[in-house]
């Protein structure tokens, strides 16, 4: 036997066990870190050059401090950072000063996000996170390499999604048998620029230009620069201020509105140009065996002008989608769909499949997704909730509504300006009506062959199909209005998307044998050992 060799229990001489290297980031890091720091700096510098006194050691010298440290703690970075990537575990080392350890297990890897700003870009690097499922806080936040090349970004994302990859044993390098090649990926859906339109009517558009606008309007104070002092705007502001009122509220609402409407769509072109959404071939193993309505490949969304985005979610962790539709964006006919799946931001644009799109496109899009028939999942004809639902939502609409109202009446004897409001509030009360029916008018709920179907809300209309087989238990909810009215709030948990989505107010019955038919027997156990307590509940 040679010295250092492993038995087996046999006798035989065992594999030795070979240590998986540690590995750094991209050397180009070493100048792509602090010319970010540098750029995020740029504003405090420039009002340290604009504000300081003209010819102090202190203007020069403290810029130029901020500089190396800016540098010398890119070279920290880089030198304190590590990750591995070993048969079972993704492992990452940074910090310095606060260490930091990171471990995330190879089959609670759910998606892989890569993402490059426009600097990286540059430089040819790529930032890949690695979204994994719910175990603890650390896993359920996974880990993120900032940054790596391209093209190790790219066989990272394919190596971390490939299930068949983590064969081999703990602590080897052992990697399956090379497969032959795949099939090209199927392209599922690109960008249409006719899609532009539904820019300005998406509400996180809209609240990113104010974010914008008022990103400048700091900058400027800060800068102290008074935009009074500029002739043109000076000249404008005199020719506003000798109008009439309404002209002028006129002439900044139409002016606030082409900013707006401009300012969506730039940010809508840079987020999603170059879309493409496909679905790349999954392993050819567990393509010959698959499960009813599940796939084995891997759906990938790339998009972005400035930052590329590239999103991989696993079919085989995908558990639903979401089609959303905004108040404003429903009104222009237009929806986008999103998938439901651990792993995820929680952000508006976490899971997007699709950027703001016609409606039937959403629907398309989800029915690609889920290689299910759209009737069987977001387009599924769906279950009316009892005329008591329609009641809850015009006394929770109307009731403070006319409340307020009656305030307003009350208060404008004594105070003028409350009178003068205290009218036109009235058109509140039909306002309020109107949100409230087409509240009861979204709800419904329907069971189909694999798939929990409900939709819900007005000012943000939403609807979910959930597999059955990704509900791990139900939360029955009832407040003491809901018992009076024989209604009960039913929500599917599941690891997927918001963790949880509700069946509201449906009858206190059919809430229980929704349950019991979604997930069959989860609920047979307790229907038939325990007494009925509650005439509306039924057994329980």
């Amino acid at each position: 036997m040679t010295p250092g060799t492993d038995v087996d229990a046999t006798g035989a001489d065992a594999p030795p066990v070979i240590e998986t290297p540690w590995r750094r980031l991209d050397k180009r890091m070493l100048v792509v870190s602090p010319i970010a720091g540098l750029v995020r700096l740029l504003p405090v510098v420039l009002i340290l050059l604009v504000t300081g006194r003209q010819g102090t050691p202190m203007q020069v010298w403290f810029p130029l401090g901020i500089g190396v440290l800016v540098v010398i703690g890119g070279v920290i970075r880089w030198r304190t950072t590590r990750y591995r990537i070993t048969a079972d575990r993704v492992e990452l080392h940074t910090g310095w000063l606060r260490r930091q350890r990171r471990s995330v297990p190879r089959d609670r890897i759910r998606t892989v996000d890569l993402t490059a700003k426009l600097l990286h870009r540059i430089f040819g690097l790529s930032v890949v996170h690695v979204g994994a499922a719910s175990g603890s806080p650390m896993e359920s936040a996974g880990l993120q390499l900032d940054a790596v090349s391209k093209t190790e970004a790219d066989r990272l994302r394919r190596e971390l999604l490939d299930r068949t990859s983590t064969a081999a044993g703990p602590g080897t390098v052992e990697r399956a048998p090379v497969a032959p090649p795949r099939p090209p990926a199927t392209e599922l859906a690109r960008l249409n620029w006719s899609w532009l339109r539904f820019a300005p009517l998406t509400f996180s558009a809209i609240a990113g230009i104010g974010a914008m606008g008022a990103a400048v309007f700091n900058l400027i104070g800060e800068l102290g620069v008074d935009p009074r002092d500029i002739p043109a705007v000076d000249d404008a502001a005199d020719r506003l201020t000798s109008t009439p009122i309404w002209a002028t509220i006129a002439v900044l609402a139409a002016l606030l509105l082409v900013v707006a409407v401009v300012g969506a769509m730039v940010l809508f072109a840079e987020r999603w140009y170059g879309y493409r959404l496909t679905r790349e071939a999954g392993d050819p193993e567990a393509a010959a065996t698959p499960s009813a309505g599940i796939g084995t490949g891997t759906l990938r969304v790339r998009r972005g002008l400035l930052t590329r985005r590239s999103l991989s979610v696993s079919e085989q962790r995908l558990r639903g989608v979401e089609v959303v539709e905004p108040l404003l964006l429903r009104a222009g006919r237009g929806a986008c769909s999103k998938a439901l799946s651990t792993g995820l931001t929680r952000s508006a644009q976490g899971g997007a499949l699709q950027p703001p799109c016609p409606r039937p496109e959403a629907h398309r899009v989800a029915s690609a997704a889920l290689r299910e028939q759209p009737h069987e999942i977001t387009l599924a004809p769906l279950r009316k909730h009892p005329p008591a639902a329609l009641q809850r939502r015009m006394t929770r609409a109307v009731l403070p509504t006319g409340v307020l109202v009656a305030g307003l009446f009350v208060a404008g004897s004594a105070v003028p300006f409350l009178a003068e409001l205290a009218v036109p509030s009235l058109l509140l009360l039909p306002l309020t009506a109107l949100v409230a029916l087409d509240r009861f008018r979204n709800l419904g709920h329907e069971l189909t062959a694999r798939y929990l179907v409900s939709r819900q809300g007005s000012i943000q209309r939403r609807t979910v199909a959930l597999q059955r087989a990704g509900v791990i238990g139900w939360t029955f909810r009832q407040s003491i209005f809901q018992r009076r009215s024989g209604l009960v709030t039913v929500e599917a948990i599941t690891a997927a998307g918001a963790g949880g989505y509700q069946v509201l107010d449906v009858a206190a019955a059919d809430g229980v044998a929704l349950a019991d038919a979604s997930v069959p027997h989860l609920l047979t156990p307790f229907l038939a050992t325990a007494a009925p307590a509650d005439p509306q509940l039924g057994p329980r």
